[in-house]
């Protein structure tokens, strides 16, 4: 996993009114982890929200590894399909209209992989999860636990340069959590 570098980031909504993050700063080093800890409504989800490019800060910069994904000084944004980030959202963002199988293998179809090779690394990682059973099921025919470990599914499929995970086992009992925990 690359660097990330975040310098001087600032956002705020309602026109500028509401603050919600103001001059952050902070690296994590390739291969490290990083957490962010805080109370609700502090920043965390806006803070991966601007590393995956799904908000334009109104301040300061991002880097992944060598590379500037955004600057506002700069003007420089890179769009969210082409920073190789996978991003686990709190509240799963399933496809409903798509099975298991469905969500897993998207981001694998538009990349043109193989079918065999994308049946391949959907089976390995719904074997993973433990939800090799549910791959013809539709999200709402899931557990919150087992949409979750969908949701982690689909990112850890696509083999991304960055995960950025928002509360991912939120919704997991505690032995789905030790599994998650091992392979993110």
């Amino acid at each position: 996993m690359p660097s990330i570098c975040v310098s001087g980031l600032k956002v705020s909504y309602n026109k500028g009114k509401t603050t919600a993050l103001n001059n952050l700063s902070f690296e994590v080093r390739e291969g490290e982890f990083c957490v962010l800890l805080g109370p609700s409504g502090c920043g965390k989800t806006t803070v991966l929200h601007c590393i995956a490019g799904l908000i334009q800060p109104d301040g300061g910069e991002i880097k992944i590894g060598e590379k500037l994904v955004t600057s506002v000084e700069k003007r420089v944004f890179v769009r969210p399909q082409e920073r190789n980030i996978a991003m686990v959202f709190q509240e799963y963002a399933l496809y409903p209209n798509m099975t298991v199988r469905g969500n897993l293998s998207f981001a694998l179809e538009s990349r043109g992989m193989s079918k065999a090779e994308l049946q391949a690394k959907v089976q390995k990682t719904a074997t993973m999860l433990g939800i090799e059973a549910l791959l013809d099921r539709k999200p709402a025919q899931l557990s919150g636990g087992q949409r979750q470990r969908v949701a982690l599914g689909r990112a850890l499929v696509r083999d991304p340069e960055v995960f950025l995970l928002d509360e991912p086992l939120g919704n997991l009992d505690a032995r789905l959590r030790e599994i998650g925990r091992a392979h993110v």
